[in-house]
């Protein structure tokens, strides 16, 4: 007996020690694709201070923008694969993008795997105060009455505001101009100045906005109602049954990272993820925690990816 609890023990003590290994033994950098202050760079800082605690070394933030988050996404797959640089990826960067056949200097697939699904955000549908509708149905009327002439905002070409749009004119069968800037923050600029009559934003840069009556709601995007907007209906109980469409964030490592590393960070951000101040923060941002493994991620990631490739197809929507 006393023989068997000591075989026991080593073999706890070694399978913790190999656990342990699996972290990465120096600084980390999570590295945002997009400009500081967005939803995806609260996420990655959210979880950046505790992980670096940890693994006991520290976990730096990095901004690398440009290129509709290519830049930052080529920077993470041509870095060393061991679990030090992770990308804070969205929904454009690995799922969008991909569908649309976009030409980007890496292969999302390839050079890349998924860690974990970190959260979801659900997007607002926003409008400049003066703009007539004030309901989906409203809007999807006024469409129809003048097709092809009513324009929206879009932060780029394959971003979510731009699919969540084309979603929408799919299921209410009318047909939007989509106005395109480089970046949301000049895209939500003229909407507000009046110069597009409405968007599509995550909740988190939009809230301020609407309680300062700068911007007004017309619906949200999620199949639930956002907990930050309570009287904002959803599109799908605006009139449109099935609308469903949420931006999200995830953690990706260079494609060539050891699986155990993987694993084991995902296991590490999950829980990070769970506790309760960081959901607390997180929920503060308008947005969900999700967690989970990297196969559970990957699987989403092939499941939304297909949604979109089937919608491009649809509403023949091209790269360029």
């Amino acid at each position: 007996m006393k023989a068997r609890i000591g075989i026991l023990t080593i073999a706890l003590a070694t399978s913790q020690a190999l656990a342990q290994s699996a972290l990465p033994s120096k600084p980390m950098r999570i590295i945002v694709p997009f400009a500081a202050g967005g939803a995806t760079d609260v996420l990655a800082r959210v979880i950046a201070a505790p992980l670096g605690e940890k693994i006991g070394h520290a976990v730096i933030v990095e901004n690398r923008l440009g290129a509709n988050g290519s830049i930052g996404s080529d920077a993470v797959a041509k870095s060393a694969p061991d679990g030090t640089t992770l990308l804070m990826g969205t929904i454009a960067t690995h799922s969008i993008q991909p569908a649309l056949g976009m030409k980007l200097p890496y292969n999302p697939d390839k050079d890349f795997v998924p860690v974990v699904q970190a959260a979801s955000q659900p997007y607002a549908v926003v409008a400049n105060p003066g703009f007539a509708p004030n309901t989906m149905r409203e809007l999807a009327a006024l469409a129809r009455r003048e097709p092809n002439k009513i324009t929206y905002a879009s932060a780029a070409k394959g971003t979510a505001a731009h699919l969540f749009a084309e979603l929408f004119a799919a299921q209410a069968d009318v047909q939007f101009v989509a106005v395109h800037y480089k970046g949301a923050a000049p895209a939500m600029n003229d909407v507000m100045g009046g110069h597009v009559p409405f968007t599509f934003d995550v909740v988190l840069t939009t809230l301020s906005q609407i309680k300062a009556g700068k911007l007004k709601a017309l619906a949200v995007t999620s199949e639930r109602r956002s907990p930050a907007l309570p009287d904002v209906p959803t599109i799908a109980e605006s009139g449109f049954p099935g609308y469903n469409a949420v931006g999200w964030n995830g953690l990706f490592a260079p494609g060539a990272t050891p699986r155990e590393v993987v694993a084991r960070l995902a296991m590490e951000v999950s829980a990070i993820l769970n506790r309760p101040e960081v959901r607390e923060k997180i929920a503060a941002q308008g947005a969900d925690v999700v967690g989970g493994t990297p196969e559970q991620f990957a699987a989403f990631i092939r499941a939304d990816t297909a949604k979109w490739a089937q919608l491009i197809k649809k509403q023949h929507i091209t790269p360029d």
